[in-house]
């Protein structure tokens, strides 16, 4: 893959590992990076922000946390060195542009009519096709000048939970333009860094709408500056905070603004408040359509609302050539699982295996939508591999000609937890 040009979006975990396994792999990508920092979702957290998953599950297989670490649940500076720390280890720092967004990416070379048809994936089944199609993508630096790059194949790592806020609707006049105070979304709480956040809620009366990851440490980061803070659920202390009422929870399955804060469903006086943060997460789906200037590739990339997003493997669109998503859908301990697929995408690259046919792969995205749906039901939308983490894992071993048992025996295989640890020396050639 020397000769080959390959960009990776993104210099959050998936694009970090993306970059360190192509260059062993001898090819040397660029790396655009929008921030001036690498991390992704950890550049930027709010002050609380730690791990969910046990520190032992949330590693590189061949890069461990150093000892100094002795947290179960390391926060997010930790974990920003311990990305810092792999990145420069391996080299993957000097690949890296920081402060270039990628505003969006045409394929050229072969018509959409032509593609729409094509039997094998790139019309050959292969990484980088049949040699006549290649990706232009539009770049800009802080001062919006604007370069194109020309590419053979594009990695996209740039998550579902960043980017494009997912802001509630409301109708009119009963929206925030009602309401006296500030609001904002928790991607903005987070851009404003620590002390300013902590400057903007001193004494202030907060209510935070949501109660996934986000909304619950910006909740308890508000309740160690103020009383009180209240949210529509946990980190560190949350039911002691809530025992003490610093935390106040309220359900309600609609809201709306007025003059004094938030009129919740079923409450005849308003939450009064003097700033409301939507803890309302994002829209990923929008994010990665708006990667693409094609309205074909903006149409199907993440399929529709009724159906999983229909990628390969979580990974390859049987539809879209010379391009792969690594770190869109979920697991149990993202950075591992998102290190096996980027192994599995390399070694795709480097010629290691050829891809089914289109009819094939999209055979296999039905059959996975009904897995998903079945055990996730409602929420298959998350693409989240959770209860078929290792079966998953197995098909990515399988297609890599790696053995999936990695366990040393039957009984461990029967017994033992799976986790970064047992993917080491796992090195498709």
């Amino acid at each position: 893959m020397e000769t080959k040009r390959v960009a990776i979006v993104g210099a959050g975990v998936s694009g970090l590992a993306a970059c360190k396994h192509l260059l062993e792999r001898g090819c040397r990508p660029v790396v655009f990076e929008a921030d001036t920092v690498l991390g992704g979702v950890w550049a930027r957290p709010p002050e609380c922000t730690a791990l969910q998953t046990p520190r032992p599950m949330y590693q590189y297989s061949d890069f461990p946390w150093p000892e100094s670490v002795t947290e179960v649940f390391p926060d997010h500076r930790q974990v920003m060195h311990y990305l810092d720390a792999y990145a420069r280890h391996f080299g993957v720092l000097d690949c890296v542009r920081f402060g270039l967004r990628v505003l969006g990416m045409e394929y050229v070379g072969v018509s959409e009519e032509k593609l729409a048809v094509w039997e094998e994936w790139g019309g050959s089944g292969e990484a980088f096709g049949s040699g006549s199609g290649e990706w232009r993508l539009k770049v800009a630096n802080g001062d919006d000048h604007v370069e194109t790059h020309i590419v053979d194949f594009v990695v996209l790592c740039i998550g579902r939970f960043s980017g494009v806020p997912n802001i509630p609707e409301f109708p009119t006049g009963r929206g925030p333009e009602a309401f006296d105070g500030k609001v904002i979304h928790s991607m903005d709480y987070s851009k404003m860094g620590s002390m300013k956040a902590k400057e903007m809620i001193a004494g202030k009366r907060v209510t935070v709408v949501g109660y996934l990851k986000s909304a619950l440490d910006i909740a308890a980061e508000c309740a160690e500056v103020n009383v009180t803070c209240l949210i529509a659920i946990t980190p560190k202390d949350h039911y002691k905070r809530l025992e003490e009422g610093s935390i106040i929870l309220k359900k309600s399955k609609t809201f709306s603004f007025c003059k004094e804060g938030v009129l919740l469903e079923g409450e005849s006086s308003p939450t009064k408040s003097d700033i409301v943060i939507f803890g309302t997460g994002f829209k990923g789906d929008r994010k990665i359509k708006d990667m693409f200037t094609s309205e074909y590739f903006q149409k199907i990339v993440v399929g529709s609302t009724s159906t999983t997003v229909p990628l390969y493997r979580e990974c390859i669109h049987p539809k879209i050539p010379q391009l792969a998503v690594i770190g869109y859908s979920e697991s149990l301990a993202n950075l591992y699982t998102t290190e096996l697929r980027v192994k599995w995408l390399t070694h795709f690259m480097d010629g290691g295996f050829r891809l089914p046919s289109v009819q094939a792969m999209q055979r296999d995205v039905l059959e996975w939508d009904k897995f998903m749906k079945r055990y996730s039901r409602v929420y298959f939308r998350r693409s989240c591999i959770g209860i078929l983490n290792i079966w998953y894992n197995d098909q990515l071993c399988k297609d890599m000609g790696c053995n999936p048992r990695r366990k040393k025996g039957f009984f461990a295989e029967l017994s033992e937890v799976y986790g970064p640890g047992d993917y080491v020396n796992l090195h498709p050639k």
